[in-house]
C-alpha cells in the first residue's frame, strides 16, 4: 500500500488539513455549526475541559541519566504510540490499553538494559534484538492460543496466533526496522536522530523563514516508514501523520515550559490533532460527526449520534459518572483501513472547526484561547475519564502500525 508524502515541507500541515477537509466533504460526513456549539456550551465540556486537558500521560517513573536519554525514551513511546485495535484483547489480558500497555513495554526495555552496549534494548543496536518472543516476554502477554490436537482428542496444544501476537508481530518489526534504519546511517538511537532533526529544524526555519515544527515533522517522516501515517483514497492522497504530530508535542509538553531548553523546541501550538480512532469514535457519539448524511456510514456506530443519547453524554457528569471504569470495553465496529482513514480525517477537520467556533464565542472568556493539541487531549482523555464515555464503541483497524 503507497503511504505519500507531501512535496514540500513547507506545506506539511496545510496539506493534513486540506486533504481531511477534502476527503470528509467527498465522503458526505455532515459537521453542523450548531451541533460544534452544543458541545462547546455543554456542561460535559466546560466542568472538564481545563482538567481533562493536560492529562497527557507522558510522565513515565524512570531516573534519566541525561535530557537525550529522556528524549529517547518519548520519541520511542511515540513511534510505538500503536495498538488501537487491539484495546478489547489487550484488556482482557492485562487489564490495561494500548497506551498503557506501550508504556510498560518501553519501562520494560529501560529497566532491562545496561546502557552503553548491545544490551541496550533502546539503542539502535539494541531495538533490532527485539524479536517477538522478546517483546511478549517485556509486554508480560500471552501470545498462544489452544488449539485441539488433530489426532489426539481431549488434548489441546499451545500454537502461536490471535490478535496479541499480531500486535506483538508489529512492534517487533517497527523496532527492528527502525533500529537497522538509524544503524545504517549512523545513529546510535532514535533521540539522537530526533535531536539532530530539532537542531536541523531551528537552523532551517531562520534560513527559510518557515515553522521549525514543519521542518522537523518532514525529517521524521521521510526516514522512518513507521511515520508515514497517510493513504490513496480514489487517487487522492490524504494525510495525518498522528504519530509524528504526538512526538513534536510530546517534546514541547515535557521541554518546553523549561527556562533553558536542552534542545530547540518546536511550536507545536497550531498543529493539527493527533488523530486515531478515539477522537472520530468519541466525536461521532457526541454528536459532531454526522455519518447519517454518508452512504459510506450509514450502519456504523448504528445507535450513536440519537439526540438524547448525545444529551446526556454531554449533560453534566455526576458522582456515578466515574465509577465502574474497570469495565472490559465492548469491540467497536471493524473498517477498513480506506474508511477509518476516512473517519480520521473527519476528526481532523472537525477540531479544526470546533477551534474556530470557540474563539468566536464570548462566554466564557477562556474558550478563545484553546487550541487543537489541548482539544486534542481532552478529547483522548475525557474518553477514559467518564465511565459512560469508556463504554462508548471505538472503531476497530488492526493490523497498522500509525494508530
Amino acid at each position: 500500500m503507497a503511504h505519500p508524502l507531501p512535496e514540500q515541507s513547507d506545506n506539511l500541515l496545510a496539506d493534513i488539513r486540506s486533504s481531511s477537509r477534502s476527503i470528509r466533504e467527498r465522503a458526505g460526513i455532515t459537521i453542523r455549526p450548531e451541533s460544534i456549539q452544543r458541545l462547546l456550551q455543554s456542561p460535559s465540556f466546560l466542568t472538564s475541559f481545563q482538567r481533562v486537558s493536560t492529562q497527557h500521560g507522558l510522565t513515565l517513573p524512570l531516573n534519566f541519566s541525561s535530557p537525550l536519554d529522556e528524549l529517547n525514551v518519548i520519541s520511542l513511546v511515540s513511534i510505538l504510540n500503536f495498538g488501537s485495535g487491539y484495546r478489547v484483547p489487550l484488556h482482557a489480558e492485562t487489564q490495561r490499553g494500548a497506551w498503557d500497555n506501550i508504556r510498560l513495554l518501553i519501562l520494560s526495555m529501560y529497566i532491562g538494559s545496561t546502557g552503553g552496549s548491545e544490551d541496550d534494548l533502546l539503542s539502535a543496536k539494541g531495538m533490532q534484538q527485539l524479536t517477538e518472543s522478546k517483546v511478549a516476554e517485556l509486554m508480560r502477554i500471552n501470545v498462544y492460543i489452544e488449539k485441539p490436537h488433530k489426532q489426539i482428542p481431549g488434548v489441546t496444544l499451545g500454537e502461536l496466533g490471535g490478535p496479541l501476537y499480531e500486535l506483538v508481530k508489529l512492534i517487533s518489526g517497527v523496532l527492528v526496522q527502525t533500529g537497522e534504519l538509524l544503524e545504517k546511517a549512523g545513529y546510535p538511537s532514535l533521540g539522537s536522530f530526533v535531536l539532530e532533526a530539532l537542531k536541523e529544524a531551528a537552523r532551517k526555519s531562520k534560513l527559510k523563514h518557515i515553522s521549525n515544527v514543519q521542518v522537523f515533522l518532514d525529517r521524521l517522516i521521510r526516514f522512518f516508514p513507521a511515520f508515514q501515517d497517510s493513504c490513496v483514497i480514489d487517487g487522492r492522497p490524504v494525510y495525518l501523520f498522528k504519530k509524528a504530530l504526538f512526538l513534536a508535542h510530546a517534546i514541547t509538553i515535557r521541554f518546553g515550559s523549561l527556562t533553558s531548553p536542552p534542545f530547540p523546541i518546536p511550536d507545536t501550538s497550531q498543529l493539527p490533532v493527533f488523530s486515531d480512532n478515539v477522537l472520530p469514535s468519541l466525536l461521532v457519539h457526541l454528536g459532531v460527526i454526522e455519518l447519517s448524511s454518508s452512504s459510506l456510514f450509514q450502519s456504523i456506530f448504528a445507535e450513536a449520534g440519537f439526540e438524547q443519547k448525545v444529551i446526556a453524554l454531554l449533560a453534566e457528569p455526576t458522582s456515578e459518572t466515574y465509577v465502574d471504569k474497570a469495565t472490559l470495553p465492548t469491540e467497536g465496529p471493524c473498517l477498513t483501513t480506506d474508511k477509518a482513514c476516512i473517519l480520521r480525517a473527519a476528526a481532523v477537520d472537525a477540531c479544526e472547526m470546533i477551534i474556530e467556533h470557540a474563539h468566536e464565542t464570548d462566554e466564557p472568556e477562556w474558550l478563545k484561547d484553546i487550541r487543537l493539541p489541548e482539544l486534542d487531549m481532552w478529547l483522548w482523555s475525557v474518553a477514559k475519564d467518564r465511565a459512560d464515555y469508556r463504554k462508548l464503541e471505538r472503531f476497530v483497524l488492526r493490523d497498522t502500525v500509525f494508530f
